[in-house]
Order: structure tokens, then sequence, then C-alpha cells
């Protein structure tokens, strides 16, 4: 699911998404930067927790966020179709103006998440390489904000990710 392959390479991927992706109850669609649909988020409002699950465009469920049950403070799932967790998001530093987060992936590096969250203006890495940027800059829409996926990444998870802190973010 990483970049779109070209030449035999891979290149960046680019995807909008809408501050405050989606209230719980609330559908919307992720698009590329060509404006093609590739992704949709169901907003489900369950009795125990608030969850958001990702679909591709035939609506296949992809990843699964939810809160954590018994509500580590600032903790979020993410599962796969399955319903296997395969990342925990959680926030790890409070400072004025700039937020930390951890990403532990399953069968991956833990990730980090740098900057402003609420700003929609940090850097996900795991170690020293940059993994996606998301950021305000490249859309002049209001309330729309980038999310740029370096190549070789599970774009659908890095999406899932920048859902789930925008989510906690505003909460």
């Amino acid at each position: 699911m990483g970049g779109l392959k070209g030449r035999g390479e891979e290149s960046i991927q680019r995807y909008k998404m809408h501050e405050k992706l989606v209230s719980i109850g609330d559908d919307y669609r992720i698009e590329n930067e060509t404006g093609k649909r590739e992704f949709y988020v169901d907003g489900k409002a369950l009795r125990l927790r608030d969850t958001l699950i990702i679909k591709d465009e035939q609506g296949n469920e992809v990843y699964k966020l939810q809160e954590k049950l018994l509500r580590i403070k600032d903790t979020m799932g993410v599962q796969d179709a399955d319903g296997k967790t395969v990342a925990t998001i959680k926030k790890a530093l409070i400072s004025p103006l700039r937020d930390r987060w951890k990403v532990e992936v399953v069968d991956g590096p833990e990730m980090d998440v740098r900057g402003n969250i609420l700003d929609h203006e940090y850097k996900i890495e795991a170690g020293r390489e940059k993994v996606a940027e998301v950021s305000k800059r490249w859309f002049r829409i209001r309330d729309t904000y980038g999310v740029e996926i370096e190549p070789g990444q599970d774009s659908a998870l890095i999406l899932a990710i920048a859902a789930a802190l925008d989510q906690m973010a505003h909460d």
C-alpha cells in the first residue's frame, strides 16, 4: 500500500485531509493530490468507545481506530481488518508549543511524532528517517491539511495515525 510505482521507483504520496476529520457519526473521504478518492472514513458512535473505520474505495475495512476500552489517557489503538492491534498511539510529552507522541507499531519501528498537532504542522519519524509530514501550507482551502508520505510506507496506516492524532488533539 506504499507509494505508487512509476518507472520502477516509488514516489511520495500526498493526501488531502480535513481538520477535525470527522465528528463521531460523520463520514469523510480522503483524496490524493490529484483529487482521486482513495480512502473513506466511517465515524461510528458506539456505546463504550468512539471508533473511526478507514476503508478503501471498494468499501473494504483497512484500519479501525478505537480509544482504549479502559481509556488510558491519551491513548488510541489502530487495528487491522481482522481486529488485530497493529499500532498504539500515546501522548509522550506536553509542552506549550510542541507535542510529542509515540506510535508503537507491532511489526515495525516505533515512530515519534513531533510538532504542533492542533495546527497540523508536524513530522512522523522512525528513528532518524522521516515517515511523513503533515502541513496546512500545501492547501489554501480552509480547514484542510496535507499528509505527505514517504515512499515504501503503508499510506493507509499513516493516514489512520494522522486521523487518530487529529481526534485525540481535539478531544
